[in-house]
């Protein structure tokens, strides 16, 4: 059985999120939250607030142990871009893209 959670528009870019997806891959939940918890980037929040809710799931829907929960799958995936505009010189202007992510967690016993 697995369980999924999903945390859509993080406001954080994909590229930035995948650098701490890829630090907790495979391992077991509370493993995971341990490594987030002391990594150095506020972002991590983020990740880890997925697992939770994700583990919860498992918990509360499922009847899961969540001593035994292991991280099958978590990706951070491309959301919407917030496209903005900044005055440049001679009347121009160049676009600034705010990327945010979507984190995608399945855990499984």
């Amino acid at each position: 059985m697995e369980v999924k959670a999903v945390s859509k528009d993080t406001g954080v870019s994909p590229r930035k999120m995948r650098l701490i997806v890829n630090m907790v891959r495979g391992k077991k939940v509370e493993d995971a939250l341990n490594i987030l918890k002391f990594a150095p980037t506020p972002n991590a929040v983020i990740v880890a607030k997925t697992i939770k809710s994700a583990s919860a799931n498992a918990e509360n829907n499922y009847q899961m142990t969540p001593s035994e929960l292991k991280i099958v799958k978590i990706t951070a995936d491309e959301a919407r871009m917030l496209k903005r505009f900044r005055p440049r010189a001679r009347g121009r202007a160049n676009e600034i893209l705010k990327r945010s992510s979507h984190i995608t967690v399945v855990v499984s016993e």
